[in-house]
């Protein structure tokens, strides 16, 4: 079956002879203009995003770039790359790391087609394409890799939003391990931060990766509504009535917040910046406030409120 060329120098718009700085340069820009969290939804520059990415992979290291332009002519034509007679046979191997961190997942069919499980992080030897290009001598049987893993993370908001190590036990195929974790700063319920190689062993092959699912534990203090997390503030009727300042946590510690007089019940207050995720897709601390009256009042307490009843001008309803 065929399998769309990908011209990876025109997705960066950078000459064949661009050099790493203009490679790495035109990546950064496009990535800047394409990322998810600033077109959120937008489906096409989703697309493009990992175009930018994928392409990127490829022409940042001297092994792919150089089997990529090894390609021949095809790629001034557009020509359907077609996958050559006995290529699943083949996986290709060296002593250095091709650098990449992306799941499969995240690239093409071409790319997939034409680097394998190589093509994520693996390397290349001198002349990957040489044993059948040569009439098949010296290939190598395709060695299992290890079965990928998952397993949960449970994270308090607070480490959420402050991200940094963690060290975590985690349990793969029976055995006990001890990893250092690095959490992203905002990181969201259900992310999940990949460990490349710490997965199970491979027969021969790679190790699988481990893969954390990310759950966020019960906070005393915060509910959480997407991005944005709620407090929800008790007040007298009378702090409500006659204004305040009132020191509420946040997930950075406590800040002081003004209660105009007047203010109802249910009326919100938003702090923001102070909620999970990153740059335009940060969320905010929204202050929500419940007027709570005693259960039970004494003579005097009593007393005061008849004789506001009796005073009072204002009409609830």
């Amino acid at each position: 079956m065929g399998i769309e060329y990908k011209d990876y120098y025109k997705v960066l718009g950078i000459p064949r002879n661009a050099d790493k700085e203009t490679v790495n340069r035109a990546f950064k820009k496009l990535a800047r203009k394409y990322h998810p969290d600033l077109n959120a939804g937008d489906k096409e520059a989703e697309a493009k995003f990992k175009d930018v990415n994928e392409a990127h992979e490829v022409l940042k290291d001297d092994a792919k770039r150089k089997l990529y332009d090894e390609l021949g002519p095809d790629w001034q034509h557009g020509q359907n790359f077609q996958q050559p007679p006995g290529f699943e046979n083949f996986r290709f191997f060296s002593g250095q790391s091709g650098g990449g961190t992306f799941s499969s997942s995240g690239f093409s069919d071409f790319f997939e087609t034409l680097f394998g499980g190589a093509g994520r992080g693996q390397g290349f030897g001198p002349d990957p394409f040489g044993s059948f290009n040569r009439g098949g001598r010296g290939s190598r049987r395709v060695q299992p890799r290890g079965r990928d893993v998952e397993a949960e993370l449970c994270l308090s908001l607070n480490e959420a939003y402050k991200g940094g190590q963690k060290n975590v036990s985690v349990s793969t195929a029976g055995n006990n391990k001890s990893l250092d974790v690095k959490i992203p700063a905002g990181v969201r319920e259900g992310a999940r931060i990949r460990l490349t190689g710490q997965g199970e062993a491979g027969g021969g092959g790679q190790p699988g990766d481990l893969y954390l699912r990310v759950r966020l534990l019960p906070h005393k203090d915060f509910t959480l509504d997407n991005n944005d997390i709620i407090h929800e503030l008790n007040l007298a009727p009378w702090e409500a009535a006659l204004g305040l300042k009132v020191r509420v946590p946040t997930l950075d510690g406590e800040v002081d917040l003004n209660i105009p007089p007047g203010s109802s019940g249910g009326r919100k207050f938003r702090l923001r910046g102070r909620g999970l995720g990153t740059g335009a897709t940060k969320g905010d601390e929204f202050v929500r406030l419940n007027i709570r009256l005693p259960e039970k009042l004494e003579p005097a307490e009593k007393a005061l409120w008849e004789k506001l009843a009796e005073v009072s001008t204002f009409k609830a309803r």
